[in-house]
């Protein structure tokens, strides 16, 4: 039976762009993060309304905030199928505070109770273990609907496309590496802006 939704459960930076990128080359309509930039301190509700609003337009979902409302999600779409993307605790915070730094924003503060993970990586960590053990616990008895996948390790195509019936595709499974991509965009920014990116540069580490 061809499955309702695929909802991409595990938290950001834990290979959830290549993820999305894997359910595209399937053919799904895959949806990615919902940016909220304004604090706000119902960010949850307003997170939660949203991320219903578009899962009726898409087929699949990655990144945040996907992962929170999991259960819920479980109980409006049944025969979905789940997919919890892991990273070791070590190398998930460590590309967090490489990513985020000191930039905070609203669903984070409402996610690990700290808008940022550097100088929060202890409370980072904490909520992302729980969470990930929450959702092992939850589909304990529901094998068929819960995928685990360690991208960071070599999971491809054989552990995915068998979950979702899907046949393997000719095409290397894609790997989406945004802190290189984020490198090649400064590289080229400077060498076209070299004056304006070197006054960034300065204030940056003000």
């Amino acid at each position: 039976m061809e499955a309702t939704k695929i909802f991409g459960i595990g938290f950001q930076k834990t290979g959830t762009t290549s993820l999305g990128k894997a359910l595209e080359v399937l053919g799904y309509r895959v949806h990615g993060v919902i940016l909220f930039r304004q604090p706000d301190s119902a960010i949850a509700e307003k997170a939660r309304q949203r991320a219903f609003a578009l899962a009726e337009q898409f087929d699949a979902f990655q990144d945040m905030p996907w992962p929170i409302f999991y259960q819920e999600l479980d109980q409006r779409y049944p025969q979905s199928k789940f997919i919890l993307t892991l990273r070791s605790s070590d190398d998930w915070i460590r590309s967090m505070v490489r990513h985020f730094g000191r930039r905070t924003a609203p669903l984070r503060v409402s996610v690990y109770g700290a808008g940022c993970p550097r100088g929060n990586e202890a409370r980072y960590v904490e909520r992302y273990e729980r969470h990930n053990r929450e959702v092992l616990d939850y589909f304990r008895d529901r094998p068929d609907d819960l995928l685990v996948l360690n991208l960071m390790e070599g999971d491809g195509w054989e552990k995915l496309c068998p979950f979702l019936n899907k046949d393997i595709p000719a095409v290397a499974f894609p790997v989406a590496n945004k802190a290189r991509d984020r490198r090649l965009k400064r590289m080229r920014r400077y060498v076209k802006h070299p004056v304006t990116s070197l006054i960034r540069l300065v204030k940056s580490y003000r």
